[in-house]
């Protein structure tokens, strides 16, 4: 009985000792998967936060553009409306001018006559 006990105890060392060291290879194994995956994580962190600072600064951009583009046409607007201005100024005298003209087509039309 001694004799079976001990290889018994004995059998039941190296199980022990060969799950120790299968469950060792395992956990070397995961180690190894959860650091090739915070790898992962880290560099897919810094490639969002690379793809947010690069969209914040062509929202800039395109706000700087839009303001630009929206100045130039106030401008282009002011100017236009002075051009108008000057030309309702204007206006009377350039009719004045054309019925003159007229009148005085009519004139040498009449006389010809």
């Amino acid at each position: 009985m001694e004799i079976v006990g001990i290889v018994l105890g004995v059998i039941a060392i190296g199980l022990f000792i060969w799950l120790k060291k299968d469950q060792q290879i395992i956990n070397d194994f995961l180690e190894s998967d959860v650091k090739g995956i915070e790898k992962a994580y880290m560099a897919f962190q810094d490639d969002f936060t690379n793809y947010q600072i690069e969209t914040d600064r062509k929202i800039i951009q395109l706000e700087k553009n839009l303001e630009h583009q929206n100045n130039k046409l106030n401008k282009q607007s002011d100017s236009a409306s002075k051009r108008m201005d000057k030309m309702n100024k204007s206006l009377p005298s350039i009719i004045g001018q054309v019925v003159g003209q007229i009148e005085f087509a009519q004139d040498n039309i009449n006389r010809q006559m």
